[in-house]
């Protein structure tokens, strides 16, 4: 039996991953145990009868009675969530690591934020002994994760992601940009918001779309002030698959001013379906795809003048460098060793 250990992932790109990742293994005859996240228990996932799930809080602690329950029960382990196991399991453990969080702090985070993540990677450092491979989104996180981690030999690129069906009678529509991604710190809001309102100011042209949920109150608070300001900024909170495939295809570009990314997803997906690519000036954004333009992501006059230049010319089209390896991922966890 193969487990998937993604007790720590209950939203953004890790959820997306993980329903994405559910339903190809429920398409094979492998046997499969699910250990999730208590948080996504209202989820409906369409899981054999003759799969497992397990619902457990996101504790380390709850984490580690699981496997002290389950000894030599699995034939294979796949960690979704970039902790591997605090003990050594009699199986091949595969970690997939997709948080770059861990391996630079943005300067933007409170202390109390930059505290967290620092356990979190003496965690990682610990645990590393008991993984007997690291799986990667991009060639750029392998280096960067390498320089952190070390640890090499252990680590493979391996990309995964949903790829996006077009929609039938959508208009994509002039000078909107959207923005895919909640609002942790490093997603960089404020200075999207910023830059922005000052771009409306000059050219009176645009509007800016955001999908922040309410589990981010600071962010929708500016976002409403900005509304009653007069700006034409959409929130539209968490969306379904099918809102969020139309999303992309209304709009013209996709801004993208994370300061930190293992991946970034948003980019690959509005690609997909004839986006183009307004992408932060950091390493992450080249590693997936050729953006169409490219700014500074701590600076909102850099922000403003890149939408300001959309509006006011054509762009390149922007195209992607990553392909799809699902069937990889899951031939490598179905497969006898």
């Amino acid at each position: 039996m193969i487990l998937i250990d993604a007790t720590y992932i209950n939203n953004g790109g890790g959820k997306v991953l993980l329903d994405y990742l559910i339903e190809h293994l429920e398409k094979t005859n492998a046997s499969v145990f699910y250990l999730l996240d208590a948080r996504i228990k209202d989820f409906e996932y369409k899981i054999k009868a003759t799969n497992r799930v397990e619902y457990i809080p996101a504790s380390l602690l709850e984490r580690e009675k699981f496997y002290d329950r389950y000894k030599g029960a699995f034939s294979k382990v796949f960690i979704l969530g970039n902790i591997p196991p605090l003990r050594k399991v009699a199986a091949p453990v595969y970690t997939y690591f997709h948080n770059a969080i861990y391996i630079s702090l943005p300067s933007d985070f409170s202390w109390i934020d930059k505290l967290k993540y620092r356990l979190k990677v003496g965690i990682i450092k610990y645990a590393s002994r008991h993984t007997d491979y690291w799986l990667v989104q991009s060639s750029t996180l392998k280096e960067q994760f390498v320089g952190k981690f070390s640890q090499k030999e252990k680590v493979k690129i391996l990309p995964f992601f949903p790829e996006c069906t077009p929609k039938e009678g959508v208009t994509r529509e002039k000078h909107i940009f959207l923005y895919v991604s909640n609002a942790q710190a490093n997603k960089n809001h404020i200075r999207l918001l910023k830059g922005f309102c000052d771009a409306y100011d000059k050219t009176k042209m645009g509007k800016l779309i955001v999908t922040v949920s309410d589990a981010f109150p600071q962010a929708q608070e500016m976002i409403r002030k900005a509304q009653n300001q007069g700006y034409p900024i959409e929130n539209q909170g968490f969306m379904s698959r099918d809102k969020l495939i139309e999303a992309y295809q209304k709009s013209e570009y996709i801004i993208f001013p994370s300061l930190s990314e293992s991946f970034g997803l948003g980019l690959v997906e509005g690609i997909s379906l004839g986006c183009k690519v307004l992408g932060a000036d950091l390493p992450y954004t080249f590693a997936v795809c050729e953006p169409s333009l490219v700014f500074n992501p701590l600076d909102e006059e850099s922000i403003s003048r890149s939408i300001q230049k959309a509006i006011a010319t054509e762009l390149p089209i922007s195209h992607t460098k990553v392909s799809n390896q699902i069937e990889d991922l899951i031939n490598m966890l179905v497969k006898k060793e």
